[in-house]
């Protein structure tokens, strides 16, 4: 069966990463324990139940292909639309396929071809394997900078998923334009990647071990704020963050004083405008967060619980696939017994590691992903 096959887009060529990466993940690496680096580990916190029964479902081969680390994985996916940038051997989307239900659709893009080939073999095993009539799943060739042009449609897609792989790309504004492109009104761009606390040198970004771990393509995280807000995101709501080590003396004195983050966050494309605040009650039906719903390092709903929250989140609950799973007040109503106040948000994902006190594990070489809730190269 054809599960998405398709052409390299024509109007998009490689650059030297591309090529260098393409290698790296097609060729050299066969499998998870062929990784140079202890820096890909498990996640910090526990897997939720549900998704690790989803998991244990997903054929050896392609979780023994899989070079991530950790889980990208948004709430409330049930009959969602949902892209994954850079899905590698597929793991993530054989997992998304059950979450989102046979009414649901996830469609992989990677640009290396033995991972897509792997991916694919495995369609119809686990289409039987998880009970569906006809395959919700499908993988397309393509690079994430040229969505439009692997035949992905714009407003096409409830939520996209980036385990960190927009750092390997060497044109982030270009990788985002294309994910508001494809999003529909109200979707999300729900991703971890690794952030540096100032702009890189030359030096740095042309150094190909530290591209290999994730770092020389990291971006300034304030750089990702005003990217996010250019190409028509609602700003950019940091979810966790932790800190990367490097114990190599050599390419410490290569990176000097630069500090790198592995953070997650969550973008919407919503409507601009509104800023007034208002109440809201979270109504808990959102599987696996049934009593509490963790938004993001800012906010944790709990069920039935009133909370004044800002015009940015308002407007983001308004618009998106959480407006059915929250009871909207305006300011100046009943408060209820158990009101909440706002308080300030972080937008530092350093000043947030610190807070949290999650450290990333040291590696020979430095260090990839490392996150509560997030991943690594893959």
């Amino acid at each position: 069966m054809d599960h998405g096959k398709s052409t390299c887009p024509k109007g998009f060529s490689d650059s030297t990463i591309h090529v260098d990466v393409k290698d790296y993940y097609g060729k050299r690496l066969k499998k998870t324990s062929d990784l140079k680096t202890n820096a890909c580990v498990a996640p910090v916190q526990p897997t939720p139940d549900f998704i690790r029964q989803a998991l244990k479902k997903v054929h050896p081969e392609i979780t023994a292909r899989y070079y991530g680390c950790g889980l990208v994985v948004p709430e409330c996916l049930e009959g969602c639309r949902i892209l994954d940038l850079g899905s590698g051997s597929g793991r993530d989307c054989y997992m998304l396929s059950q979450l989102v239900g046979e009414k649901g659709h996830v469609t992989g893009i990677d640009m290396t071809d033995g991972q897509l080939e792997l991916a694919r073999t495995y369609v119809d095993h686990h289409m039987k394997e998880f009970g569906y009539k006809k395959p919700n799943i499908n993988f397309v060739q393509g690079y994430i900078e040229a969505l439009t042009e692997a035949g992905l449609e714009n407003d096409s897609f409830d939520v996209i998923i980036s385990n960190c792989v927009v750092n390997l790309s060497p044109d982030k504004r270009l990788v985002l334009t294309e994910a508001y492109k494809v999003l529909k009104d109200g979707g999300e761009l729900y991703f971890s990647d690794i952030y540096s606390n100032g702009r890189l040198t030359e030096e740095i970004k042309n150094h190909k071990v530290l591209w290999g771990e994730c770092l020389a393509g990291a971006l300034c995280w304030k750089d990702l704020l005003q990217l996010a807000e250019k190409v028509g995101f609602s700003p950019p709501r940091l979810v966790t963050a932790s800190v990367i080590t490097v114990d190599n003396k050599e390419l410490q004195d290569i990176l000097g004083d630069f500090k790198f983050v592995s953070a997650t966050y969550r973008l919407f494309k919503v409507p601009k405008g509104n800023t007034k605040n208002c109440k809201v009650i979270y109504n808990g039906g959102i599987t696996g967060a049934e009593d509490s719903f963790q938004f993001d390092c800012q906010y944790t709903f709990m069920a039935n619980e009133v909370v004044e929250v800002d015009g940015e989140v308002a407007n983001i609950l308004t618009h998106s696939r959480f407006a059915e799973d929250f009871t909207f007040q305006p300011l100046g109503g009943p408060t209820g017994p158990c009101g909440v106040k706002p308080k300030a948000g972080i937008e530092d994902p350093f000043e947030l590691a610190l807070k949290l006190g999650v450290q990333g594990p040291a590696s020979a070489t430095g260090g990839c992903c490392s996150t509560q809730s997030a991943g690594c190269c893959k």
